[in-house]
């Protein structure tokens, strides 16, 4: 017989607070085209893009999320030393060690809570709620801090015409606390590292490391390329709208609801004509309310969900107690998909 004594926490948990954060800067499509031979109206019938938002030097990782967080924090009517855990996704903070997480604890002023990052691209957001449910319902925690963040402006090609219009900046947050009902469904997650190559880094930081700069890629100039983010878009495409419909499904499936029940559909904000398929495959009746996130903030990856959440609250569109189904999937190639009552 063991001797280990269980802590149980809340019977279930809910996300109670969400925040985000933009930086300053509206980069319009028109710029992108100063480095690429494409049009805004091909830009915006491939991807829905319309602007992104690029942050400034002083708008980090760690300071956007600060931002985003505090606003979480604030609506979900709690102080930060009640914060017991912050978990951060994210491919853009570019120090391999301490985490990210620990500083943006400290800023916040948690009382010394758990802090870690995770690099889950896409996903990252998903993957995150998942840990906090269960950090939750385990008792090692009553409130978790989840962040998405991302700085892809420093892993974008502007020469690179197809990706150079994708990427955005940006940190959404939430708070998840415990609850006496069941309001985050049981995750549909997982991963196809066979597929790996088709979302990657274009050169990985060892390769500068070892001195031989015969192998790096240069620009239009003849200089040096910093690491950026590639893709093979259709591959891409055709993984996520005919397989991640079926996530979705499965994620309806295992909470117990049908398509007819949702109020909000919330899918990682990489491509409006992506969006468009899977509301299309999963038959979405028209009333539900469908994140468009991405005409004004690109693809903000680990933030894209939780800043569309933010967006959809902020201007009405949902509301307080809405039945959500939420998905990403990117890079790995890596996916989660849950069904949420809405803070």
């Amino acid at each position: 017989m063991s001797k280990i004594k269980a802590r149980k926490g809340a019977p279930y948990a809910r996300i109670l607070g969400v925040g985000g954060y933009r930086p300053v800067r509206v980069v319009p499509n028109e710029v992108i085209l100063e480095t690429i031979d494409s049009s805004d109206e091909w830009i915006r019938s491939r991807s829905g893009i319309e602007t992104r938002h690029w942050a400034s030097p002083e708008e980090t990782v760690a300071a956007m999320s600060v931002e985003a967080s505090g606003k979480a924090i604030a609506d979900a009517g709690i102080s930060a030393e009640q914060i017991g855990a912050v978990v951060v996704s994210t491919v853009s903070h570019f120090s391999q060690t301490p985490a990210i997480a620990t500083e943006i604890a400290d800023r916040l002023g948690t009382a010394k809570a758990a802090a870690f990052d995770i690099s889950a691209g896409c996903a990252g957001f998903g993957y995150g709620l998942t840990l906090a449910k269960g950090m939750i319902v385990e008792g090692s925690a009553e409130y978790v801090l989840v962040i998405g963040v991302e700085r892809l402006s420093d892993l974008t090609d502007l020469e690179d015409r197809a990706t150079a219009f994708l990427f955005g900046d940006g940190a959404g947050a939430v708070v998840v606390g415990p609850s006496e009902e069941p309001h985050i469904g049981p995750t549909v997650w997982g991963s196809e590292g066979d597929k790996a190559g088709t979302i990657k880094q274009t050169v990985p930081w060892d390769r500068f490391h070892s001195g031989d700069v015969s192998t790096l890629p240069l620009d239009s100039k003849g200089e040096i390329k910093f690491p950026a983010i590639t893709q093979e878009g259709q591959a891409v495409f055709r993984w996520a709208v005919f397989e991640m419909a079926k996530v979705a499904q499965q994620a309806l499936d295992a909470a117990g609801i049908a398509p007819d029940d949702l109020d909000v559909f919330i899918p990682h904000q990489a491509n409006e004509r992506i969006i468009d398929s899977m509301v299309k495959t999963l038959k979405l009746p028209a009333h539900v309310t469908v994140a468009r996130d991405v005409r004004t903030t690109g693809n903000t990856s680990a933030a894209s969900i939780p800043l569309a959440m933010e967006r959809l609250l902020a201007t009405g569109e949902a509301k307080s107690g809405d039945t959500a189904l939420v998905i990403g999937f990117g890079a790995g190639l890596v996916y989660a998909a849950t069904v949420v009552t809405l803070p």
